[in-house]
C-alpha cells in the first residue's frame, strides 16, 4: 500500500483538510454531552428555562457547524480519492501496455482486467473512508475518554479498560481477515477468467451444445468464491457483536457505579448522563471503525495485488549470440526455437530462412503448426527461446520502444475493430492520414465499395469489436488500416479467410502492385493465397519442412503437395 501512496501527490492539501475537518466535527460532537449535562443539572433541576434555551441553541449551533465540517471533509476526501484512483489507473494501464506478449500470457488477461477495475475501485474506497473516518473515530474514542476523566477519574477508568480490549478485538480480526480477502480476490480472478472465456467463445459453446457444462464449471468457481467470502464475512461479522457486548457490559457497569457516585454526591445526574453519552459515542465510533477496518482490509489486499503488477517488470532483452547479420536481407531467422512457457514444448524448432527486401513470402501449414507463432516473432512480439531474428540486419532484441513495430503493418488472425467510426479505426494506422489516403487504402483492400455505400461513409459508426460488420468486411478494414501506414513489412495472418476467391484474387493483385513494395508475409490455409509468392515456407508441428517456390515444393515437399492436392484435386489445378 505504501508504494501506491505516491499517487496522492498533488492531493496533499485535500488529504490534510479532509481529516482536519472531521476532527473539527468530532470536537463539536464531544461538546454536546456537556451541553446536555448543563440542561439537566442547571436547567431542569433549578428550573432555569433560560439555560435550557441557551444550551439548546448551543446544541443546534454545534450540529450546524458539525454538518458544515462533515460536508467539507466529504468533499476533500472524495476529491483526493478520485484523483488518486485516476492517477493509479492511468499508471497501471501504461505499465500493462509495456508488457510483452509473454508477460501478458503469464499473468492472464482476466486478472489484469480485475486489477484495473475492481482492485483500483477497492483501493479508492479505502482511501476515501480512511480520510473520512480513520482520524475521526480514534479522535472521538480517546476524546470521550479524556472528557470522562475531566468529569470523574474513577468512573473514567472504565473507559481506560474498555478501549484497549476493543482495540485487541478489532485489530485481531483485521489481521485474520487480510489474507482471506486476498484469497477472495484470487478466486474472483478465476471467475472473471471463466466469464471472459465464455463471452469470447459464445458461438463455439452454443455450436457444441456445451452450455450445461460451462454453467456447471461457472457454478463451481462461483461456489468456491462464495465459500471464501462467507468465511471472511463470518469472521468480520464477529466484530460488531463482540464490540456491542463489551461496550454494553461497560455501560451497565458505568450506570451501576455511577448511580452510587450520584447518591454519594460525587457527581451530578447530568454528569452521569454525559458519561453515558460518551460511552454511547465510543460504541457508535467503534462500529464505524470496525466497518472501516473491513473496508481497509479489502483495500490492502487489492493494493497488494496492484503492487504485484507494478513489480512485474517488462521482459529484459535476452543474451544474444549475434547482434547483426548481412544487410542484404530484410529478415533472417537463424536457428530460431521458441516455447511459450519455460517448461512447455517447443512451438517452433530450429527455424532458419532469409527474406530479401520487397519479396512476398507465403507461410502455410496445418492447424497448430506454428504459423502465427512465427509471425509474432518477426516484429518482436515474442523473444526466441534460442537463436536470433534479424530485421534489416539488426537483432530484434536490440530494437528499443516502437523502433521495430513502426516498420510493420500487421493484420492479425482475429480482426479487431474499436468502437468509433471507420475513419477513427483506420487512423490507428496513421493518425494524420487525410481522407484521400484513407480512400486509397480502402480501395487497395477491396473495401472502398461497401464503405462508399454506407450512409455516413467514413463517419459510419463502428460498434465494439466491429459487430455491425461482417467477417469479410472487418478483415478488409483491418487490411486497409495496415496499408494506411505504408509499412516496410506487411504481415497478413490468415486475414483473407472470410473473403471469397474473387475478392481475394483482387486483393492479391492490388498488394503485388503496391508503390512502396513492402516485404510481404502472407499466412494462409489456402495454397491459392500463397502459390504466387517468391518464397513459400511450409511448417509442420513447429518445424520448417519445406522452403521454395510453388513448383519446387510440389516437386519435393510431400506435406505441401498433400495440402495442395486436398484443395485442387488432379485435373483441377489452380491457374
Amino acid at each position: 500500500m505504501k508504494s501506491l501512496l505516491k499517487y496522492l501527490k498533488g492531493y496533499y492539501k485535500e488529504s490534510v483538510l479532509a481529516p482536519a475537518f472531521k476532527c473539527l466535527e468530532a470536537i463539536f460532537e464531544l461538546l454536546v454531552p456537556l451541553a446536555v449535562a448543563q440542561i439537566v443539572d442547571v436547567g431542569v433541576r433549578q428550573v432555569n428555562h433560560t439555560r435550557i434555551l441557551q444550551m439548546c441553541g448551543v446544541m443546534i449551533a454545534l450540529g450546524v457547524i458539525g454538518l458544515i465540517c462533515a460536508l467539507s471533509a466529504q468533499f476533500f476526501a472524495a476529491r483526493a480519492a478520485v484523483g488518486f484512483a485516476t492517477k493509479l489507473r492511468s499508471s497501471l494501464f501504461a505499465h500493462i501496455q509495456s508488457f510483452s506478449y509473454a508477460t501478458t500470457d503469464r499473468l492472464g488477461t482476466s486478472t489484469l482486467i480485475t486489477r484495473m477495475t475492481g482492485d483500483v475501485n477497492a483501493v479508492q474506497t479505502g482511501i476515501n473512508m480512511f480520510l473520512r473516518l480513520f482520524m475521526r473515530s480514534p479522535f472521538i474514542v480517546f476524546g470521550a475518554m479524556v472528557m470522562a476523566f475531566t468529569i470523574d477519574v474513577k468512573l473514567a477508568l472504565i473507559f481506560a479498560i474498555v478501549i484497549p480490549v476493543l482495540a485487541v478485538v478489532v485489530f485481531g480480526i483485521m489481521l485474520i481477515t487480510i489474507p482471506i480477502y486476498k484469497n477472495s480476490q484470487s478466486a474472483l480472478d478465476r471467475l472473471v477468467g471463466k466469464v471472459r472465456g465464455n463471452y469470447n467463445g459464445t458461438r463455439v459453446v452454443r455450436a457444441f451444445n456445451k452450455e450445461s457444462d460451462e454453467i456447471h464449471d461457472f457454478d463451481e468457481r462461483n461456489q468456491a468464491l462464495t465459500r471464501i467470502q462467507r468465511f471472511a464475512g463470518g469472521i468480520s461479522a464477529l466484530m460488531n457483536p463482540l464490540t456491542y457486548v463489551i461496550i454494553n457490559a461497560a455501560v451497565i457497569f458505568l450506570i451501576q457505579r455511577g448511580s452510587l457516585a450520584v447518591d454519594s454526591g460525587r457527581i451530578s445526574q447530568g454528569e452521569l448522563i454525559a458519561l453515558y453519552n460518551y460511552m454511547s459515542q465510543i460504541l457508535v465510533e467503534l462500529i464505524k471503525l470496525a466497518s472501516l477496518i473491513i473496508t481497509l482490509n479489502k483495500a490492502a489486499a487489492s493494493a497488494h495485488r496492484i503492487s504485484d503488477v507494478f513489480a512485474t517488470q517488462p521482459d529484459e532483452g535476452k543474451q544474444i549470440s549475434r547482434k547483426s547479420d548481412a544487410t542484404a536481407y530484410a529478415l533472417v531467422f537463424d536457428r530460431v526455437s521458441f516455447r511459450y512457457h519455460a517448461d512447455g514444448d517447443e512451438a517452433l524448432s530450429d527455424i532458419s530462412f532469409s527474406v530479401k527486401p520487397g519479396e512476398t513470402v507465403g507461410i502455410i501449414g496445418g492447424t497448430g503448426s506454428g504459423k502465427t507463432t512465427l509471425a509474432n516473432l518477426i516484429p518482436g512480439f515474442y523473444t526466441p527461446s534460442s537463436g536470433n531474428v534479424f530485421v534489416n540486419g539488426k537483432n530484434t532484441a536490440l530494437y528499443h520502444g516502437t523502433e521495430l513495430t513502426d516498420m510493420f503493418g500487421i493484420v492479425p488472425q482475429k480482426s479487431v475493430l474499436f468502437k468509433g467510426t471507420i475513419r477513427s479505426n483506420l487512423q490507428w494506422g496513421a493518425e494524420d492520414a487525410d481522407d484521400d489516403a484513407i480512400w486509397k487504402s480502402l480501395e487497395l483492400a477491396q473495401a472502398k465499395e461497401f464503405v462508399a455505400e454506407k450512409e455516413l461513409g467514413l463517419d459510419e459508426p463502428v460498434l465494439q469489436g466491429g459487430s455491425n460488420f461482417s467477417g469479410g468486411q472487418k478483415q478488409r478494414l483491418t487490411i486497409a488500416r495496415a496499408l494506411l501506414r505504408r509499412p516496410r513489412f506487411l504481415i497478413l495472418d490468415d486475414s483473407a479467410s472470410a473473403l471469397d476467391y474473387a475478392t481475394e484474387a483482387k486483393l492479391r493483385t492490388a498488394l503485388s502492385h503496391l508503390e512502396d513494395k513492402p516485404t510481404l508475409f502472407i499466412i494462409s490455409q489456402r495454397t491459392s493465397s500463397i502459390m504466387h509468392a517468391d518464397q513459400i515456407l511450409v511448417l509442420d508441428d513447429g518445424e520448417l519442412v519445406g522452403a521454395g517456390t510453388h513448383q519446387e515444393l510440389l516437386a519435393r515437399c510431400e506435406i505441401y503437395r498433400e495440402i495442395y492436392r486436398s484443395q485442387f484435386p488432379e485435373g483441377g489445378d489452380a491457374e
